[in-house]
């Protein structure tokens, strides 16, 4: 090899070695926002603080804060992030399938096609409780008071519009009831409504198995059916398939930033989510919170999300919940 070659070659290694390094020294400078759209307790909220404590760990950057800005479904956070971080490339934002609905639900003038999708996170099966003293034993019981009389259960979960009140429509449809009268009492926190059932102000609670796993051991609440296709491991809670009741459905999380960012942002928080995705300490996160990895990244997710709001859209309108 002759030494200009070689120099060349150099020169190309010295150039992709300054190249990574500045990309981890831009990482490890960054100042991070991440925008939980939602009251503290929920899961987009432990989905926002995983999401910081990951990056703490790791050192992939100089600071991550939390920012939570609860209401009507995440669209109030929406419209904030929307407006106020346009451009920014240091903010991001949780979000998933709850804001699908609830902007279909609650009208929103700002929609999802404004912001810059970056990644799809976790899925998450969802749960069915009831208060630990209450006579319903199994979601075949709540299925036939469900039948006698659909206004007199209700039911708490989430925001409207999102998955905890679509899985509570769809329950009553499936035990032969009309989802449209579904009786849904919707909470902006997941601290809220794990009081309500709890003191026995609702008849059940819904959410993704995690959030409410630890008063579930606890006995304070008796879960009477998850939402998975098949038992999950280590987990002994029946499907509602398993009781007769056609009912799967799971929920999924993710992050999007800011419109109007560039192409070299967009591909920085890409980087770092994926970085963030791929380290232990998310692994471990995700573990201790019985969350699913079902990461895509940027160009996937974005290309999901609109199938998604099809797909949501459609379900809301046949359930009469959304006008055509």
């Amino acid at each position: 090899m002759s030494l200009s070659v070689r120099g060349a070659c150099r020169g190309a290694a010295l150039t992709l070695a300054a190249v990574v390094l500045f990309a981890g020294s831009a990482f490890a400078q960054m100042e991070l926002k991440i925008i939980a759209p939602a009251a503290p307790g929920g899961g987009w909220d432990q989905t926002a603080r995983s999401i910081q404590q990951t990056l703490v760990a790791e050192k992939l950057v100089k600071s991550a804060q939390v920012i939570n800005v609860a209401g009507a479904g995440g669209t109030v956070g929406l419209a904030q992030f929307v407006t106020g971080a346009k451009g920014d490339g240091n903010q991001l934002m949780v979000n998933g399938f709850v804001m699908v609905g609830a902007i279909l639900m609650n009208r929103s003038p700002v929609s999802l096609d404004l912001v810059t999708p970056i990644a799809r996170l976790t899925e998450e099966t969802q749960v069915m409780v009831v208060p630990a003293n209450s006579p319903i034993k199994t979601a075949k019981d709540l299925a036939e008071a469900v039948k006698k009389d659909v206004a007199r259960v209700t039911f708490a979960g989430g925001s409207a519009g999102g998955v905890d009140h679509i899985m509570a429509a769809l329950f009553v449809g499936a035990t032969g009831g009309e989802a449209a009268k579904v009786n849904y009492v919707p909470f902006s926190g997941g601290g809220e409504s794990l009081a309500a059932i709890i003191g026995g102000r609702v008849t059940a609670g819904i959410s993704g198995y995690g959030e409410y796993e630890g008063q579930i051991k606890a006995g304070r609440l008796r879960a009477i059916g998850l939402s998975a296709a098949n038992r999950l491991p280590g987990v002994n809670v029946p499907t509602f398939k398993e009781q007769g009741i056609d009912l799967v459905l799971t929920n999924w999380r993710s992050v999007v930033a800011a419109p109007g960012i560039s192409d070299a942002q967009k591909k920085a928080l890409s980087d770092l989510v994926e970085k963030t995705v791929k380290s232990k300490a998310w692994q471990q996160q995700l573990k201790i919170k019985g969350w699913d990895n079902a990461y895509l990244p940027a160009d996937q997710f974005a290309t999901f999300l609109k199938s998604e709001i099809v797909r949501v859209g459609g379900v809301l309108k046949s359930l009469g919940l959304v006008k055509s």
